[in-house]
């Protein structure tokens, strides 16, 4: 099997003609109307979960929680929105959100329910990686849109604000304070092509049981992008420590 690396959208295209055979990371919140269009037809298989919990939202440091009694309520934010102000935005809050061409969710929200915020787009992952660890080393203010799994929380503790519960799916143009759901939570799902499902059945077997947690992505992705170790050493140390987890993934072909 070949390792291919292909654009989020682009690779459904892939899929559906049959060039591209297993993904086992799609989060269903960013992939556009290619992806449920080609899953209805028959073109992409959904071969279930991956085992992931996704989030995304705003992340803070577990200090911030004692300068802004009420956390980690979004409610809290607006009486402490000084507590999270640097001196461009004061007496409004500083709010980093994702990079300018990633889309606008954070500024809309805080516009939606009129939080005294300032929202500032992140120069990149690692810009807003860099700035995330510099604020936590002097113990200053942050407030950051972020996701995971990412290896940051493999090194780093951090905090979630939490938002009203949704009637159903987050509508995330459709918010105010006292109903305000935050972000739509994606789903993560192995996918597989057509081709691949027909013509591989043990394989299949395997791509259907496979699970990983946050916490293991987490930690195998921090030794890969910043400790700087091969993906193919730290995936063997992890299956020789881990033969408990995988060989029943491939018992199930037998």
């Amino acid at each position: 099997m070949e390792l291919i690396t292909a654009g989020a959208v682009p690779q459904f295209a892939a899929f559906a003609e049959g060039s591209l055979h297993y993904q086992p990371e799609v989060w269903t919140n960013n992939v556009g109307e290619i992806y449920p269009k080609a899953v209805a037809s028959g073109d992409i298989i959904v071969l279930g979960s991956l085992g992931l919990n996704p989030q995304e939202g705003w992340i803070y440091p577990p200090y911030m929680a004692e300068k802004c009694p009420g956390l980690p309520s979004y409610q809290a934010l607006y009486d402490c929105a000084q507590a999270f102000a640097a001196a461009d935005t004061f007496p409004n809050g500083r709010l980093i959100t994702y990079p300018a061409d990633w889309g606008t969710r954070s500024s809309d929200l805080v516009k939606l329910i009129e939080m005294p915020f300032k929202p500032i787009p992140g120069g990149s992952e690692g810009a807003m990686v860099a700035e995330l660890k510099s604020a936590v080393a002097a113990e200053q203010p942050i407030l950051m849109m972020f996701w995971q799994p990412h290896w940051l929380f493999a090194e780093m503790e951090m905090d979630w604000v939490a938002w009203d519960a949704p009637q159903g799916n987050c509508d995330e143009s459709n918010q105010s304070r006292g109903q305000a759901c935050g972000f739509q939570q994606a789903t993560v799902d192995k996918i597989a092509s057509k081709p691949f499902v027909e013509s591989f059945p043990k394989a299949l077997k395997v791509a259907e049981q496979m699970q990983l947690t946050n916490e293991v992505q987490n930690a195998l992705i921090h030794e890969v992008d910043q400790m700087g170790r091969e993906i193919e050493e730290v995936v063997a140390e992890w299956m020789a420590a881990n033969e408990d987890i995988w060989k029943p993934w491939i018992e199930a072909t037998m």
